[in-house]
């Protein structure tokens, strides 16, 4: 494994490619164990061979991006993490991709449960904060459309009770103002989503708290919105792939 990987670095290295015995000198390899495991890695995908050369295959290329696309799902983590520490509630990441809400990623812990998603987040974006926000960044047809698929319906009895008055609540909204919901989604449970564009992709960050700690609400909506201003550029990572 290890001589194979040596082989790869070297072919790397030659963007214009290498023969076989150029790549045995570089890696340190006897000329048959380098044919051998060339041979092998051009079967695999690893590499592939154009008149006498070795180049990098498609098989790295795509080890390469999923290394990638580990590392941005990593500096999202973190950054979430590093806010739901700072806050000490569980924070929610989402999109609006596709005419579909998405949870991108929750950061919560033992001590600070996520909220169970007991009823779709999909289906219910009028109910929660995460919905509201990312709906509130639509324009009147796309907000229409998707009230179209996913029709305003109790979720409790604080839910919005139809699509005419959640899009006026929605045209109230205050541009980059969090959003706030208290039991609409989930009994015994408060939210704030805070809204992010990114050209023209609909993104929030969101909090959750117990009902019995609805004081502390906006003051930790405030301090959320400070701290996406600070990991903005990690989100945007993220909303660009």
């Amino acid at each position: 494994m290890q001589r194979a990987m040596r082989l790869l670095e070297c072919v790397a290295e030659h963007g214009y490619g290498a023969p076989a015995k150029q790549l045995a000198r570089e890696a340190r390899l006897a000329l048959p164990t380098a044919y051998h495991l060339l041979r092998t890695l051009v079967h695999e995908g690893y590499l592939r061979r154009e008149k006498g050369l070795f180049f990098l295959g498609e098989a790295t290329e795509r080890l390469s991006s999923s290394g990638a696309e580990q590392k941005r799902r990593s500096t999202v983590a973190d950054a979430l993490a590093h806010v739901r520490d700072t806050i000490g509630a569980p924070v929610y990441y989402a999109m609006y991709r596709d005419g579909e809400i998405e949870i991108m990623s929750v950061s919560d812990t033992p001590g600070i449960p996520a909220v169970e998603e007991w009823a779709d987040f999909r289906e219910t974006g009028h109910a929660h904060a995460v919905g509201q926000c990312l709906l509130s960044q639509l324009d009147e047809d796309a907000r229409r459309d998707h009230l179209d698929r996913y029709p305003v319906q109790p979720v409790t009895p604080y839910t919005v009770r139809d699509g005419h008055s959640l899009l006026k609540r929605l045209e109230r909204m205050r541009r980059m103002a969090p959003v706030t919901e208290r039991q609409e989604y989930a009994l015994g449970t408060v939210c704030a989503a805070i809204p992010i564009t990114v050209g023209t992709t609909a993104a929030t960050v969101a909090i959750s708290l117990p009902l019995q700690q609805a004081d502390r609400l906006l003051p930790a909506a405030d301090l959320l919105q400070n701290e996406v201003g600070r990991i903005l550029g990690s989100l945007a990572i993220s909303i660009s792939i």
